[in-house]
């Protein structure tokens, strides 16, 4: 029977086949002979062949007919499983062990999965986070321990059933605070932060039993008195004052045996691993009275998954990481929203996956059943598999979620969210499978917003907010961090040197004990949450070290005999037994002794090689200590490798970082010391990117704000004093060319400026202009920026050089050599070369635009030149509107309220080129508001307007032709309105345009409607605009009859003309009736009227308008005409 040989053990992922090229996808098919006893039982989900749930890609043949793969008499037929050591294999068999042995390297498999890269080499710094160390005074040998708040649980080993409770101090120690009995043995234990209980998992009669302990601490207060009650059992009123006083106990009984039990630190609810299912209970607080809560727990879901033998769990806001021997799934439960009638639907739901059509981890084999009878003495080996995200629902493992809680409105509906899936292999060698390759210490480290605790414990578990969440689980020689949170990632890889047996994961550091060290690594989690936390990351802002930053090891502390560990704030707590080799090593006899000691020896040796153990709390130095002597460190490679410096300066940056970001920071009495190290640490981060010649020498910016320093600080720190050529860095360049084009408060010493001037003329000499019309450069020397920019002149000549030299010439007081400047290039060049540096006319001072010299020079001189560099910077986005009336009322010293001129000139200037209808319509109100206080307040401009009536006419399409009718009117005003002919024809323009929006301009008008003839053309082009033809006609009639005719030969056309004889011909024929023949204008203007009427209306409709008492000679021409015309057409 053709079979494929195992991958090579160069990768697990994805080996070269045998000689023939098989595959690299393809499962290993190992000799059976080779499995280990474990192996061959399965250790955690199936034993043998069916250890892993689906076999993959394995190649299948069929035996002959009537050959079965069992039968161990029976020779294998034809193209089944040759064992003649002379032929070859065939392609696709299996090479029998003996040959791969002869054939293949001896190498340990990569961890990495599918498609990664091989992971880099962990650097070893030799640095001290381990200080003072102590002894638990336990009675007993531990067997398990854990710690919570600010206490240590010793569990005994053996037949002990007493955990013993332990006070942690915070320098460091502890003291006893009592202990108190158990149902058996503990064989698993943990505490919650929130609610202060400990569960335990204990055996007794090979029976397992889940307890949680209440109220502990009780004991250490030397109460004795013990309750012991069943999960969900009702508190009576009348024990309330007992239950203050005694520890409660809550059996919580279970269908299936708990294997193992993890409790969530952010609400205190407990997860159960049970063989196929996860058991959740939900922490309530029951309040008994006003004195009085007790807690207790609700069986509130079950998570059923098949095959499933948990061997760790992990549990962490509504976040699951499960773990076996050689997988590890991560699921979130999700709040689904539910009406009310729905509830009942919610008692049992269920989430069971489709199989995908193509992709997942499908079974491409034969059956099991069919498998082990082909494949007696071979087992199946799935490859390597890692699905993140969404991907992971490929992985085809089901879960059916049951709700346990009653259904009420208030039910808690879930769904499951797969987020990461990750199979290994077994670690395979050339004398079988190992027998240790197993998953070991998952765990769900959570990160709050930072800031967000309160001084009480109940308070902070119900109000910091988690930020992000980090999941970590190691094999025997790696151990992988992943990101959980927003973005499912894998974010570090740990190699070990040694073979691991356990590792805890806390926000700055990775503790990791092997057979004889305690190792510790630096983590990434605070530069993940923070990027999490703040958006302006990785910009030109702020910075931090990458996520992807290489880790490394800090330290490698010698110990005989590492155990377990578990670690709670500053303090590690480390379980170490010597084995019997360990004690009598020391003790061994040379070999010329071994002859004449042999009996000694082993009479010695029953006493002698006893096991010894401790348990130490072994404290972390404090992180202004550690990030002390990191910096000293980084200080060996500051000259020598550029990496390592930077590489050592990011850990300590990110070391303090997650400092910071602790919750209980802001309470901490290093918290002034710990963001004055912040400050360094960005400080020194800027040093190396501006020094070092590095790909990411922008970050050198985003460091150096972070670190609070001035531009003058910096240069002291990088510019040596002298005369002395120096050679500067990009980062260097890039900061100071950053820091300088924006606005800051801070003005260089001229010594400073110079120096400035003089690196950017051997740097970057084409950013001098820009450089120069800094504010920091205020104090430079304008007669050496004059002779550098003339070398750059001679290099790249530009509008924007000459407005610099311009601009420093007027600086040393040379006005001749301005106005040469200023000469060389036509008014629109030079205004379009202002929006290359708007700082040559304004500049920021505490976050309000000032004018510079060099505008104030240009008010006097070319104020055209001003207001149009000032319209080319608001169409270029360089300044706002609000910003230019700042500008321009600070240039020309106005106060507040008062408008000045030039300002007025910039926005009938911008009216000619802007095309925003906002900005638009606001500058019309603008103008109309100024032209409106003018006349009222019969104000004339401080200064000669840029641009007359007829300029903006002819220029601008927001000014129309003022209308005949309005000339009319205007022509029988006053002399004293000749004062202020431009304002009035500018406001009259303006409305005879159709730009202008009347209805929000009305109130801006109000106060001229009733000044004499301005005041009447206002009103009557306002009523027009509107569309109140008969109002207008009104105040005409009334006010200005010798301008009606003329109205309505302008306005009242097409659908309007029915006015004419509707409205326009009755008034005038009462108002002449009024006044008789005295009034010879309204006798011409009914004349004008009855002739456009006979002109538009049928003689019987004309003759109707006429009035039965008026004169027939003066109408009869009128009716002759109109009849005329009727036999025209």
């Amino acid at each position: 029977m053709p079979l494929r040989a195992r991958p090579d053990r160069s990768s697990p992922v994805a080996g070269p086949g045998a000689a023939d090229g098989t595959s690299r996808s393809r499962p290993a098919l190992v000799p059976r002979s080779r499995v280990s006893d474990r192996c061959r039982l399965g250790g955690s989900r199936r034993g043998g062949a069916r250890k892993y749930r689906r076999s993959r890609d394995v190649t299948r043949k069929e035996p002959a007919e009537g050959a079965r793969g069992r039968s161990p008499r029976k020779e294998p037929a034809e193209g089944a499983r040759g064992r003649s050591p002379r032929k070859e294999p065939a392609e696709g068999r299996a090479v029998p062990q003996r040959r791969l042995r002869r054939r293949r390297r001896r190498r340990r498999p990569s961890p990495l999965p599918a498609g990664s890269a091989r992971a880099a080499m962990v650097q070893l710094y030799n640095l001290h986070p381990f200080g003072s160390q102590s002894v638990v005074p336990c009675r007993q040998e531990p067997a398990r321990f854990c710690c919570g708040r600010d206490a240590l649980f010793v569990a005994g080993a053996g037949g002990s059933c007493r955990v013993e409770v332990f006070a942690l101090r915070e320098q460091g120690g502890c003291e006893p605070l009592g202990s108190f009995a158990t149902l058996g043995p503990v064989r698993r234990m943990a505490h919650s932060p929130a609610g202060d209980y400990l569960v335990t998992i204990e055996e007794k009669s090979k029976a397992t039993f889940l307890r949680v302990y209440l109220n502990w601490r009780c004991m250490s207060a030397g109460s004795s008195r013990v309750c012991v009650r069943m999960v969900g059992h009702k508190m009576e009123e009348s024990y309330s004052e007992t239950l203050k006083e005694q520890m409660s106990i809550v059996e919580m009984p279970l269908s299936d045996p708990p294997l193992c039990v993890s409790c969530c630190p952010v609400n205190g609810d407990l997860l159960v691993g049970c063989k196929n299912k996860l058991v959740m209970f939900c922490l309530k607080y029951l309040v008994i009275n006003q004195n009085l809560t007790v807690l207790d727990f609700e069986r509130s879901l079950i998570l059923h998954i098949d095959n499933l033998i948990p061997a760790e769990v992990a549990f962490c806001a509504r976040h699951i990481a499960v773990m076996t021997e050689l997988e590890v799934l991560i699921l979130k439960l999700e709040l689904v929203q539910q009406s009310a009638d729905r509830t009942e639907q919610c008692a049992h739901r269920g989430s069971t996956l489709e199989k995908p059509e193509d992709g997942g981890v499908k079974d491409e084999g034969p059956s099991m059943p069919t498998l082990q009878l082909e494949l007696d003495e071979f087992i199946v080996c799935q490859k390597p598999v890692e699905l993140l995200g969404e991907e992971s629902k490929l992985c085809e493992i089901p879960i059916t979620l049951e709700s346990t809680e009653l259904p009420t409105e208030d039910t808690k509906c879930f769904q499951v969210r797969y987020l990461l899936f990750r199979r290994f292999t077994p670690d395979q060698s050339p004398f079988g499978f190992c027998e240790e390759t197993k998953l070991h210490s998952v765990q769900l480290l959570p990160v709050y917003q930072t800031g967000s605790s309160v001084t009480d414990h109940e308070e902070i578990e119900n109000k910091r907010e988690l930020l992000s969440l980090f999941c970590f689980f190691s094999l025997p020689h790696v151990g992988y961090l992943y990101s959980v949170g927003k973005l499912v990632e894998l974010i570090s890889t740990y190699q070990y040197s040694e073979k691991s047996e356990q590792a805890v994961l806390t926000p700055q550091f990775l503790h990791v004990i092997t057979s004889e060290n305690l190792q510790c690594f630096t983590v990434r989690c605070s530069a993940a949450a923070a990027r999490d936390e703040d958006p302006y990351i990785d910009t030109t802002v702020k910075a931090c070290p990458p996520v992807a930053l290489d880790v490394c090891t800090l330290r490698m502390q010698l110990f005989i005999g590492p155990r377990a560990i578990c670690h709670f704030k500053n303090h590690i707590i480390l379980l170490t037994k010597a084995d019997t080799e360990d004690i009598t090593e020391r003790r061994k006899p040379t070999r010329r002794m071994l002859s004449r000691k042999a009996d000694s020896i082993k009479s010695r040796t029953n006493s002698e090689s006893e096991p010894g153990w401790n348990l130490y709390i072994i404290n972390t130095v404090s992180t202004i200590q550690l990030y002390r002597e990191m910096v000293d460190y980084s200080r060996i490679y500051e000259n020598v490798k550029t990496e390592s410096c930077i590489h050592l300066l990011s850990e300590a940056h990110l070391l303090v970082r997650a400092a910071v970001m602790d919750p209980h920071f802001l309470k901490s009495d290093e918290k002034e010391e710990l963001l004055k190290a912040f400050r360094e640490s960005c400080a020194f981060l800027g040093d190396c990117y501006s020094r070092f010649d590095t790909k990411d020498y922008h970050l050198a910016l985003p460091y150096y704000r972070m670190s609070g320093l001035s531009v003058t600080e910096v240069l002291k720190r990088l510019v040596s004093e002298g005369d002395e050529i120096q050679t500067y860095e990009r980062g260097f360049i890039f900061y100071l060319t950053h820091s300088l084009n924006e606005d800051l408060n801070e003005e260089l010493s001229k010594e400073s400026a110079n120096k400035v001037l003089q690196i950017f003329c051997l740097a970057d000499p084409v950013q001098l202009p820009h450089i120069l019309c800094s504010p920091c450069m205020r104090n430079v020397c304008p007669l050496t920026a004059v002779k550098y920019l003339q070398k750059v002149e001679k290099i790249m000549p530009s509008v924007v050089v000459t407005l610099t030299k311009a601009f420093m010439a007027l600086k040393m007081g040379d006005l001749t050599m301005c106005e040469h400047e200023m000469g060389s290039y036509k008014e629109t060049a030079l205004a379009s070369g202002f929006t290359g540096q708007p700082k040559l006319l304004r500049q920021r001072k505490e976050g309000i635009v000032v004018p510079t010299e060099f505008a104030v020079h240009l008010k006097e001189m070319q104020p055209g030149l001003l207001v149009a560099a000032t319209v080319a910077l608001h169409e270029n986005s360089k300044i706002e509107l609000e910003e230019a009336d700042t500008f321009f009322k600070m240039l020309c010293g106005n106060s507040e309220n008062t408008i000045p001129q030039l300002l007025v000139d910039f926005w009938e200037a911008l009216l000619v080129v802007c095309s925003q209808e906002e900005i638009l319509q606001e500058l019309l109100l603008r103008v109309t508001s100024q032209y409106v206080w003018r006349i009222s307040k019969k104000q004339l401009p401080e200064t000669k307007p840029l641009k007359t009536t007829e300029d903006l006419i002819n220029s601008c399409n927001h000014f129309g032709l003022i209308f005949p009718w309005v000339t009319s009117i205007m022509s029988m005003g006053s002399p004293s309105d000749e004062d202020y002919h431009e304002d009035i024809s500018k406001l009259q323009s303006l409305l005879c345009s159709q730009s202008i929006n009347i209805a929000p301009a009305l109130p801006v008008l109000e106060p001229l409607t009733e000044a004499g003839n301005v005041g009447l053309t206002i009103h009557v082009l306002c009523s027009t605009r509107l569309g109140r033809y008969e109002e207008a006609l009104d105040q005409l009639l009334r006010r200005c009859p010798d301008a009606a005719v003329l109205y309505a030969q302008h306005e009242l056309k097409g659908d309007n003309r029915a006015v004419w004889w509707n409205k326009l011909l009755p008034e005038l024929c009462k108002t002449t009736r009024l006044t008789g023949n005295d009034c010879p204008v309204l006798i011409s203007s009914l004349k004008e009227t009855l002739s456009v009427v006979a002109m538009e209306l049928e003689l019987r409709d004309f003759l109707s308008l006429l009035p039965e008492d008026g004169t027939a000679a003066f109408f009869l021409p009128h009716l002759l005409h109109c009849s005329q015309r009727r036999l025209l057409t």
